[in-house]
C-alpha cells in the first residue's frame, strides 16, 4: 500500500513537488518547456531540476538564464547525456516526494502538475500519467500524429489513443512518488529507449500500481522525416527486443505483430518469384495500409491522408526490422 502523500487527509496543505527534466541540445524548446511549468496553477511548492547533457548548441547558456531568473529552478550535470542517467541525476538532486518528469520540448497545460497530484492521491499509484497527444504542424508530421493516434499505428497503448482511467503496463512520461522510484532504484541506465516501460514494468512487480487517467494530457511533436521516423522506431523495436529477452512474460501480439508482418511479407514476397499467388501477402499488407491510412486520417489536407500510409509502414518495419536485429549484447552493460 503507497503512503498518503499528505500526512492528515483533513488538511489543505499540497505536498512540494519537484520537476525533473532531461535536457540536450533542447536550445529552442527549453525556455518554453520551463517556462510552462513555472506556470502551472499548482498552489503548492514547485521546484524545477534540469539534468544537462553535453549539448552542441546554446542549451547551457539558455539553463543558466533560466537559472539566473528564477529561484525554483537548478542544474545537475549529466555528462554522458542519456535520458536515464539524466533523470536519475535529477530525482537524486530533487527535495521534494512528488517527482514529475517533464521533457525539454514538453507541451503540459496550466493544471497538469495539480492533476498529478491529486490522482497520486486520489488512487495510490506509485506513477500517474495520460494522454501523448500527438500533434503535427507539416503534413508529414500530421500524418505521422494520425498514425501514432490509432490502434493499427501503435497497436493499442492507452497513453497514445486514449481510454479510461485505471491500472495499466505504463504511460507516458509520469508522476511518481518517491518511495517507489527508490524501492526499485530509479531508472535502469541500460536502457537508451524503452526506459519508461522498463521502470513501470518494476514498479508493477514490485506490488505498485501504474494508472492513467485522461485528465492529464502532453502535446507530443511528432518526427519530421522518414528518416527520423525510421531511426526512432528501429531503435523502439531493438530495445523492446531487450525487455523481452530479460522478460519473456511481457510479449504479447501487439509486440509481436511488427516482426511478424516483416519475415512474413519478405519471405512471401521472395516466394512470388517463383510462386505468384505468394504475392497476395504483401498486396494485402500494401491494400490494409492504404485502406487504414484513409481510414484513420479523415477530416485531415489531401497531403496528410496521401502521407499517413507512408507513416504507417515506416513505423511497421522499422519497429519490426529492429526487434529482429536487435543485438544480444545490446543493454548487457551500462554504455
Amino acid at each position: 500500500m503507497s503512503e498518503p502523500l499528505h500526512p492528515d487527509d483533513t488538511t489543505s496543505a499540497l505536498p512540494p513537488v519537484s520537476v525533473v527534466i532531461p535536457v540536450l541540445d533542447e536550445e529552442r524548446h527549453l525556455h518554453a518547456a520551463v517556462a510552462q511549468v513555472l506556470r502551472q496553477d499548482y498552489a503548492g511548492e514547485l521546484e524545477v531540476v534540469l539534468a544537462l547533457g553535453p549539448s552542441t548548441d546554446r542549451t547551457d547558456e539558455v539553463a543558466a538564464e533560466l537559472v539566473a531568473s528564477d529561484v525554483r529552478v537548478r542544474t545537475v550535470a549529466n555528462p554522458s547525456g542519456r535520458t536515464p542517467s539524466a533523470l536519475n541525476a535529477a530525482i537524486r538532486a530533487a527535495r521534494h516526494d512528488v517527482v514529475v518528469r517533464v521533457d525539454g520540448h514538453a507541451e503540459i497545460p496550466p493544471d497538469y502538475v495539480s492533476t498529478a497530484v491529486r490522482t497520486l492521491a486520489e488512487t495510490g499509484a506509485d506513477n500517474v500519467g495520460g494522454l501523448m497527444k500527438a500533434v503535427g504542424r507539416s503534413a508529414f508530421e500530421r500524418a505521422v500524429a494520425c498514425a501514432m493516434r490509432s490502434r493499427i499505428g501503435v497497436g493499442g497503448g492507452t497513453f497514445h489513443v486514449g481510454g479510461d482511467a485505471g491500472p495499466v503496463d505504463t504511460v507516458y512520461l509520469g508522476a511518481f512518488r518517491r518511495s517507489a522510484l527508490e524501492r526499485v532504484g530509479g531508472y535502469d541506465e541500460r536502457y537508451t529507449r524503452t526506459q519508461d516501460w522498463h521502470l513501470n514494468l518494476r514498479l508493477r512487480q514490485t506490488g505498485g500500481t501504474v494508472w492513467f487517467t485522461p485528465d492529464m494530457e502532453v502535446t507530443y511533436r511528432p518526427r519530421s522525416s522518414v528518416r527520423g521516423l525510421a531511426r526512432q522506431y528501429f531503435q523502439y523495436g531493438r530495445w523492446r527486443r531487450v525487455v523481452a529477452r530479460e522478460h519473456p512474460e511481457t510479449m504479447n501480439a501487439r509486440y509481436l505483430a511488427p516482426p511478424v508482418m516483416a519475415v512474413g511479407t519478405t519471405a512471401a514476397t521472395l516466394l512470388g518469384l517463383l510462386w505468384t499467388p505468394a504475392l497476395l501477402v504483401p498486396t494485402a499488407y500494401a491494400v490494409g495500409v492504404v485502406a487504414g491510412g484513409a481510414a484513420i486520417s479523415g477530416g485531415e489536407p489531401v497531403r496528410t491522408r496521401l502521407l499517413t500510409p507512408v507513416a504507417l509502414a515506416t513505423m511497421h518495419w522499422s519497429w519490426g526490422v529492429g526487434f529482429l536485429t536487435s543485438p544480444r549484447s545490446l543493454g548487457r552493460s551500462t554504455p
